[in-house]
């Protein structure tokens, strides 16, 4: 049962500028272009929020905060969303000197998107499911077929028809054992408060039971009528307690079956890959715990795994009798460990733990996926990801291996134990997203899908990988894309973005908007900075803490190796971060 990293947006999301970020850069260097005028003076003042005294009492004293007023909820604050509207008219004056060149690039934008598209069917439970996108439609349709490919469709949820006009998203979709019942989120407010519904796939109606304020996840008990759901606190939107509902029963009854207290661990839900059991997951910056209840017994008491401790951190999954763990203990960069279920029951614990894949001071174990014939692991090694396959019955490993030089894989949907073949996701700044599988058995591998981009051509453009130097000595890896024909004569603008925090890696990945700056000649640049964990878990240890600073260092001393190796002009060098790799940025730039 992997966890869910929450509080912080994707790498993938922070590494993409949007429209208006596409159209500040490509201003800022407006003699590259035809679409932008050489200025972007305007006679417009920003508007400034009115400050009204509050007084915030704490523990630790009271403070006063101006601006409190902006708290807004409900967000029917008319005087809040008058400022915002105000934001919105400055925005749209400050922009206007560029509004041809929006109007390009969003043309450009939405020219690559397929629109009528779907995912790669995969097998669950008898069925094939999937997600599909139709012309003109805005909303995902999430279909189904039983037992075959060429099965007729079942529409379990087109979203386009439960949207409204306002803000309007599906989350967290559970389908009972039986395949008779979709529970799903429902966020009309955008703060991620979901409601769930239940919906019954054989008659297409809606059941009468609705519980609000959650988190949008949920897991079906094995008696198709017991269901478990996160409830969030309503002030600080953190999921804290975990519920029992049984279907036709009043949802404000729903007991609850576990509370976290402390408030720095974050809460899933989840089942095992076997399906035997449903899985609390508890997790904070330093700890993480596990709690486990027999999936066919909803009425009965989630246990702990094994029991928190300050260091200690690990995610868990089960196939046949035993319990796998990957964990930090006595492994900086994790290793894989096992428990028989005998040894739970006994409440041996870690100190039991046996050895499945040793530590490796070179390598860090980032996540795992069990079969029933088959151990995979997600890892880094150098700097890039790789994907290992082991035989339970076995000693070696079965390594994928990739052409390009930087790029980025993960494990994909793999739904069923009792497989020979494993399903992956392949992607690089060049080549758009690719779904493969491989025989775990044979070796063999075949293509499922890559995403189209129409109108993009990845013989027109190059990506590499470098090593900067950074002033204590370290090398820093550097992904670089850029159109082919290009030359370093230090005349190119560059765009380079870092985020190195929280052990969150930043990986080399396809955005059909990037193309837009490319061809405008433009060189992308990812800094896989300290802080991440692209070279391991040491990586992220260096850039934390009182090591802070490495992160803004090497951003800089990135940025300066590119310059002098003539990959961009030094006057024409544009950083973005986003989150707190915006922290990173806006210090280094004062350096």
């Amino acid at each position: 049962m992997s966890r869910v990293s929450v509080g912080y947006d994707p790498p993938a999301m922070r590494a993409t500028p949007t429209l208006w970020g596409l159209v500040l850069l490509l201003s800022c260097h407006s003699p590259l272009i035809s679409e932008a005028p050489t200025t972007m003076s305007h006679p417009f003042s920003p508007p400034i929020a009115e400050q009204r005294h509050h007084e915030v009492a704490s523990p630790h004293g009271t403070r006063v905060d101006e601006y409190y007023w902006m708290r807004d909820d409900t967000r029917q604050d008319p005087d809040v969303l008058a400022y915002l509207e105000a934001e919105n008219a400055y925005k749209d004056a400050v922009l206007a000197p560029v509004k041809r060149l929006e109007d390009t690039l969003f043309r450009e934008i939405v020219s690559r998107i397929k629109q009528d598209d779907e995912t790669v069917p995969y097998r669950y439970r008898g069925y094939y499911y999937y997600t599909r996108f139709e012309q003109g439609k805005e909303y995902p349709i999430y279909a189904r077929r039983k037992g075959s490919l060429h099965a007729p469709e079942e529409i379990m949820l087109d979203v386009n028809s439960l949207a409204g006009t306002g803000f309007y998203q599906v989350a967290g979709r559970k389908v009972s054992p039986d395949g008779t019942l979709l529970c799903y989120g429902e966020d009309t407010s955008g703060r991620r408060q979901y409601t769930l519904r239940f919906k019954d796939l054989a008659s297409g109606e809606m059941l009468a039971d609705q519980i609000p304020n959650t988190t949008g996840g949920s897991v079906w008990a094995d008696d198709n009528r017991t269901l478990f759901y996160v409830e969030k606190d309503p002030v600080t939107l953190l999921g804290i307690r975990v519920k029992r509902h049984r279907l036709g029963t009043d949802p404000s009854s729903d007991p609850v079956v576990y509370e976290e207290r402390d408030h720095s661990f974050y809460l899933t839900l989840s089942r095992s890959a076997d399906h035997k059991y449903i899985a609390i997951g508890l997790e904070s910056t330093v700890s993480s715990e596990t709690r486990f209840l027999a999936a066919d017994d909803p009425a009965g008491a989630f246990r702990v795994l094994v029991p928190r401790e300050r260091d200690l951190e690990y995610d868990t999954d089960h196939v046949g009798e035993r319990w796998i763990f990957r964990t930090n203990h006595r492994a900086r960069n994790f290793r894989i460990v096992e428990l028989s279920d005998s040894e739970v029951v006994e409440q041996k614990g870690s100190l039991h733990w046996r050895e499945v894949v040793p530590h490796d001071e070179a390598v860090l174990i980032e996540s795992f996926q069990v079969f029933d014939e088959y151990l995979v692991t997600a890892e880094r090694s150098g700097g890039l990801e790789r994907i290992q396959i082991r035989a339970w019955k076995g000693d070696a490993a079965l390594p994928l291996k990739f052409d390009e030089t930087a790029y980025s894989t993960w494990i994909d949907v793999n739904a069923e134990t009792n497989t020979h073949w494993l399903r992956y996701g392949y992607t690089s700044m060049t080549t758009p997203t690719s779904i493969w599988e491989v025989n775990m058995a044979t070796g063999e591998r075949r293509r499922l899908k890559q995403k189209e981009i129409p109108g993009f051509d990845p013989e027109g453009y190059a990506t590499e990988r470098l090593w900067a130097s950074a002033r204590d000595g370290s090398r820093i890896p550097v992904t670089l894309v850029y159109k082919k024909g290009f030359l370093p004569d230090g005349t190119a603008p560059l765009y380079q973005y870092g985020y190195g925090s929280y052990g969150s890696s930043t990986d080399p990945t396809f955005w059909s908007g990037h193309v837009s700056l490319l061809d405008r000649g433009f060189v992308l640049a990812l800094a896989h900075i300290r802080g991440g964990q692209e070279m391991g878990r040491a990586w992220y240890d260096d850039g934390k803490l009182l090591k802070k600073k490495n992160s803004f260092r090497d951003f800089i001393d990135v940025t300066e190796f590119l310059v002098a190796d003539g990959y961009a002009a030094p006057d024409k060098v544009v950083a973005r971060g986003g989150s707190a790799g915006g922290l990173c940025r806006s210090l280094t730039m004062g350096e």
